[in-house]
């Protein structure tokens, strides 16, 4: 089929392709048995069908399907886009990292060199100003210099792997935040740019642009529903009008609302977030300033926490600034696919085909029926919920994504739900409704309504997403690597043989020998400790035993030690003789000592 498609001048992704084959062979126009082997002549008919399928431009139907298959592959929630990035950034890190860590200096010209590839991890970690930017090098130098200078770098290098990458990790954070508060001071800065007032310019005109889309697809939903609403009520309308896709058109707005409201909802996230670190860098920037103050030196356990809260909320901001490029760049894809509306149906061709309809919007219809709901006492075996009688209303999973269950199927409509009327909750799952009436007749058999509806996705394959009826077609998911549940298109499941093995002792074994847990035994050691208590230890040698141990010594043998000087001399000096009288008392009761020096001087030796 791709190789079809390629030939007449359409280019197609496998994804694409293996969606429309299930969608085809899924359609129960198309007559083909999905319990049965398909010969070579279906296998022949299902090409034609989807290469036909695939070369019409014109329909909306497949452009939903391709806009599906888009927001599939590319989109990506906050907590997987930031992930991916940091998987990224640490990727392209790795190498240096690795050449810091591994390396073993042992001269002064290696050291330096391992330092400047710590500048150079530093600048490029931060992600603040160019690394060729010599200003920027010279001011990253200089703030790691103040927290780390290169005398540590014998410590450093002393560290274990693992600590080295944390201290590095610590280190970028550190200089961070020092050329964040130099920037703040207006001393420093380089290269830095004002990424707060950035995102502050840059979030409100994304959101403009998804709302100015938004309230496109509002009107033009509008109008086909108006429009196939009253080819349902005039038959002759209903010949005037059949000709054109309008059922499809709507699907494939419905669809690209849909998504613009995922990426509004992003877009509003990242508002808030950055308004919230908006008001916690200023706090923290101020609170820095206090604390220094113009002093020449301030302990590092008060100004270190601040400059790595700093470091992180900027983290924060370039975050937020990667999200937001992601949203503008995911809208503007987008816009491709609602380009076929304009040319199926320009503005002076649908205002001719609105002449004389009444074209209501969603919240229109359901203002209508605010005032109105079901009587719980005419169902005997269906169970309604409320407002006033049920806690978490507003947050219940509603099915078909809050589209009236009942006009799906019959009339091929997404008509919005009016969960006021209330909400039918059968076989664990719930379903709203856009008038009173459409419910009576649902909660009359709702598998059989169910069913329509699953029959009407089976003719338009797009419904299957927009409504999110991926439970009953989980075959016919693309092959698309789908990263969680929360996924439209859900992957085939998987299955492989796997095998693990697990050392029996991990850790050094810790058996107490000495553990008893007799308590008995423990009394015995006890009295036996505490005769000792009173016991004597005697020890006798006689003749026979003496001298019978057997000793040995191990001695160094004398070694000659000579040296010599360049010339002899030698000094004779008198030996010093003092005698000490009376030392032991006399006669008298008081001790008289008398020192006598005999020594005899030096000139008569």
């Amino acid at each position: 089929i791709g190789q079809e498609c390629t030939a007449q001048g359409q280019t197609v992704s496998e994804t694409l392709v293996a969606f429309v084959v299930k969608a085809v062979v899924l359609d129960p126009r198309n007559d083909f048995n999905v319990d049965q082997i398909l010969t070579k002549k279906d296998v022949e008919n299902l090409i034609q069908l989807c290469v036909t399928r695939l070369l019409d431009t014109t329909n909306p139907s497949l452009t939903t399907i391709r806009m599906q298959v888009y927001f599939d592959m590319n989109y990506a929630n906050r907590a997987e886009l930031l992930s991916e990035q940091h998987r990224v950034l640490e990727g392209r890190l790795a190498p240096v990292v690795r050449d810091i860590t591994e390396s073993r200096p042992r001269v002064q010209q290696e050291m330096e060199k391992v330092y400047r590839k710590i500048i150079s991890y530093v600048l490029l970690s931060s992600g603040l100003g160019s690394p060729t930017d010599i200003e920027v090098v010279r001011e990253v130098t200089a703030a790691l210099q103040s927290v780390f200078p290169q005398a540590e770098m014998i410590t450093f290098i002393s560290l274990s792997k693992k600590k080295k990458e944390q201290q590095l990790k610590n280190l970028a954070m550190l200089v961070t935040g020092i050329r964040l508060y130099n920037k703040e001071c207006r001393k420093g800065g380089s290269g830095i740019d004002d990424l707060p007032a950035i995102l502050n310019e840059a979030i409100p005109s994304a959101t403009q642009t998804v709302d100015e889309g938004l309230s496109t697809c509002h009107t033009l939903a509008h109008r086909y529903t108006a429009l196939l609403e009253s080819m349902q009520e005039d038959q002759h309308r209903y010949t005037q009008l059949s000709s054109f896709k309008l059922k499809e058109a709507l699907f494939n707005v419905r669809q690209y609302e849909a998504f613009l409201c995922i990426l509004l909802s992003d877009a509003i996230t990242s508002a808030q977030e950055v308004e919230k670190m908006n008001v916690q860098f200023a706090a923290t920037m101020q609170q820095l300033k206090n604390t220094v103050q113009n002093k020449v030196s301030v302990d590092t356990k008060e100004v270190f926490p601040l400059f790595v809260a700093l470091s992180n909320l900027w983290s924060g901001f370039q975050d937020e600034i990667l999200l937001l490029s992601f949203l503008t760049n995911m809208t503007n894809s987008l816009q491709q696919f609602s380009e076929i509306q304009s040319q199926l149906f320009p503005e002076e061709v649908l205002a001719s085909l609105l002449e004389g309809v009444t074209v209501k919007t969603d919240e229109e219809r359901i203002r209508e029926t605010m005032g109105t709901r079901v009587n719980v006492s005419d169902f005997k075996n269906r169970e309604w919920l409320f407002p006033e009688t049920t806690d978490n209303f507003d947050q219940l999973l509603i099915q078909y994504h809050g589209f009236c269950a009942h006009a799906i199927g019959v009339k091929g409509l997404t008509l919005p739900g009016n969960p006021a009327i209330g909400i039918l909750k059968h076989r664990e799952k719930y379903y709203v409704f856009s008038s009173p009436e459409a419910a009576y007749i649902f909660a009359q058999d709702p598998d059989k309504f169910i069913q329509l509806n699953i029959e009407k996705a089976k003719e338009h394959a797009e419904l299957i997403q927009l409504l999110d009826l991926r439970h009953q077609f989980e075959y016919l998911a693309p092959y698309t690597q789908a990263r969680n549940t929360e996924k439209w298109l859900m992957k085939p499941t998987t299955k492989c043989d796997g095998s693990t093995q697990t050392d029996t002792h991990i850790l050094p074994p810790t058996i107490v020998t000495s553990y008893e847990w007799n308590e008995w035994e423990l009394r015995r050691k006890a009295i036996k400790l505490a005769n000792l208590r009173r016991k004597l230890t005697h020890a006798m040698q006689t003749d026979l035993s003496h001298m019978r141990r057997e000793n040995s010594t191990q001695v160094y043998l004398p070694k000659d030690v000579s040296t010599q000087t360049k010339r002899d001399s030698s000094s004779n000096v008198p030996r010093p003789q003092i005698f000490l009288e009376g030392l032991r008392g006399g006669s008298s009761p008081t001790t008289h000592m008398v020192k006598v020096d005999l020594t005899r001087a030096v000139d008569e030796t």
